[in-house]
């Protein structure tokens, strides 16, 4: 079983064996802010901080058993019943942060449980729904400043090896994306968050827009042998040469998604530009007569 999965059975165990989904979230998240490599990611949601990955975890342990999810009209509650105790299981360190957090939110209900997560942290309280009504005035202006405010243009190439999808998003969010492009021809991926379903409901949740454009992408079987920089060069000078040419009205529509979003990224795996074919797409735009638009890569 995955670590972080430990985690969130400890959790559970800590309080009694069930947790409203909120709950949950937002007592993983102020763990996680005392651990040194945390658990969990987490992005500003519509009601705070949020881990895509965890929720998916405990969707997939209620699956196999491990937990019951139970919902009512008023309530949604994570329930764990079991004998085994996963607290003890867990890394000193991270006995500490969950004993700290159990202090910490001693005597909270759920509503003061949001507002103290905002108050700390309140990056993750930018795109929340409830807010307004959680928050004074001065601590509303204290949220305010977290939301990075951008009136230029800009572009920007964004790859998802060795990253979790949180910390994919916030790279988005930080830098004031409005759209993301997904250039992969099959925008399938056995990493959690990053088949097009996924993300497009991922993006989608946090205010990003997702469009995907399949015609700037490369086969899956021209990639199947690649083993050198070299052989990169070869695929993506004869992508160059074919795919690009062949789609100049793609790169035209990136131009006008520009200027219509203002801040745009276009998007694939790898992490480093110049092993994958998006810098070659970010070339050729550059290429555009009337392309006069900031670029870099996150």
């Amino acid at each position: 079983m995955y670590y972080r999965r430990k985690i969130l059975f400890a959790i559970l165990e800590a309080f009694e064996g069930t947790l409203s989904h909120t709950k949950l979230q937002k007592i993983l998240f102020l763990v996680t802010r005392k651990q040194a490599e945390k658990s969990f990611d987490f992005v500003p949601y519509k009601f705070g901080s949020f881990s895509f990955q965890a929720n998916q975890d405990l969707l997939t342990l209620t699956k196999r058993g491990f937990l019951s999810n139970q919902i009512s009209n008023k309530t949604s509650n994570w329930v764990f019943e079991s004998s085994d105790n996963y607290f003890h299981a867990l890394k000193k360190e991270d006995q500490a942060a969950i004993k700290q957090t159990i202090k910490e939110v001693d005597g909270l209900t759920q509503k003061e449980m949001v507002r103290y997560t905002y108050r700390k942290y309140p990056y993750f309280a930018i795109n929340s729904q409830i807010a307004s009504e959680l928050l004074t005035n001065e601590e509303l202006e204290k949220v305010a400043l977290q939301k990075r405010e951008f009136k230029e243009q800009a572009f920007f190439t964004i790859g998802y090896e060795g990253i979790s999808l949180e910390k994919y998003l916030n790279k988005l969010i930080i830098n004031g994306v409005r759209l993301l492009c997904d250039v992969r021809k099959n925008p399938l991926s056995m990493k959690y968050g990053f088949s097009k379903n996924q993300l497009k409901h991922a993006c989608e949740s946090i205010g990003i827009n997702y469009m995907h454009i399949p015609e700037l992408g490369i086969e899956s079987n021209k990639r199947a042998d690649l083993k050198s920089i070299n052989d990169y060069n070869r695929l993506f000078d004869e992508y160059e040469k074919t795919t690009l040419v062949e789609n100049n009205d793609q790169l035209e529509k990136i131009l006008d998604l520009t200027n219509s979003f203002q801040r745009i990224a276009i998007t694939c795996f790898e992490k480093e530009p110049c092993m994958c074919h998006r810098s070659r797409v970010a070339n050729s735009l550059k290429k555009l007569p009337a392309w006069d638009i900031e670029q870099k890569n996150l």
